[in-house]
């Protein structure tokens, strides 16, 4: 079989959704109103059985760089646990709606009440889809699973990196160790120091982590406030450059700061807002 893991995220959804949608269809197809849903649910159940072979195939594909990660592997395996016994149950599921289409034509009361067994294993089978579905989502994004590993692209670690530096600055932040929060800023502008985003976050960082506003200022002071930057910069300057004055305990000067945004966005709301709370 090729290999399939760079599909393996592709291939789990369309398990889930054809999953659900068929159990769905199977439970409804017993009403009088809804009969002409048997061959969809029959349909779309041996459907997702399929795909879920492959998507344990694929899974196994693309375990290894995963499990690598230091403290992915119990994660991983107990994914790959619970993908298997999804497998096994829509396994059982499928085998249940080819016996039913079997003895559909020669014994049809038989065929019903395989059919209601069917639904019964079905809903247990959505348990189990959900359930590795659940583990699979946490392998990515508790364990950053899926980014950087799944092409190998450097650009791809590159944004992994960075959002991991963003995240775990403002986890510092919150929890008071803003040093330990600025030092992740600083790790980010090295390797992003042409990003006006960036830059804005190091200023920021400067007022509420390191206490510096004047520092903070003369960052800003070199950012391209020009009509050429984007507006949403040219406002974070100008609210950066309001937050540094009010640390220095500039009242007036964060409102002039301010107030020479208001002929370019006279419409926002909170700049509005926050010039009256200066008057």
């Amino acid at each position: 079989m090729p290999n399939l893991a760079a599909f393996h995220p592709q291939i789990v959804h369309f398990v889930i959704a054809l999953a659900f949608v068929g159990v769905i269809l199977r439970v409804v197809a017993f009403t009088p109103w809804f009969a002409f849903a048997n061959v969809a649910a029959r349909t779309l159940i041996l459907v997702s059985t399929v795909a879920a072979l492959l998507a344990v195939r694929s899974g196994d594909q693309a375990h290894g760089p995963v499990e690598r990660i230091p403290g992915a592997r119990d994660a991983v395996v107990e994914h790959e646990e619970h993908g298997e016994q999804a497998r096994n149950v829509l396994l059982a599921l499928a085998a249940l709606e080819l016996i039913a289409w079997g003895l559909a034509g020669k014994r049809p009361q038989v065929a019903r009440g395989v059919l209601a067994g069917a639904a019964v294993v079905g809903v247990a089978a959505l348990y189990f889809v959900y359930e590795a579905a659940e583990r699979g989502g946490n392998l990515v994004y508790a364990y950053a699973g899926g980014v950087g590993t799944r092409s190998g692209d450097p650009d791809d670690v590159d944004r992994l990196m960075v959002a991991a530096l963003y995240n775990g600055a403002m986890a510092d932040r919150r929890a008071g160790r803003g040093e330990q929060a600025a030092r992740l800023i600083d790790e980010l502008a090295r390797r992003r120091p042409d990003d006006p985003s960036v830059q804005l976050l190091v200023a920021e960082s400067q007022i509420r982590d390191r206490g510096d506003a004047r520092g903070a200022l003369a960052q800003l002071d070199a950012l391209p406030a020009t009509p050429q930057a984007p507006p949403r910069v040219r406002l974070q300057i100008g609210h950066l450059r309001a937050d540094a004055y009010l640390a220095l305990g500039q009242r007036d000067s964060a409102r002039l700061a301010l107030e020479a945004l208001r002929p370019e966005f006279a419409a926002n709301a909170r700049l509005t807002a926050r010039i009256d709370s200066l008057r």
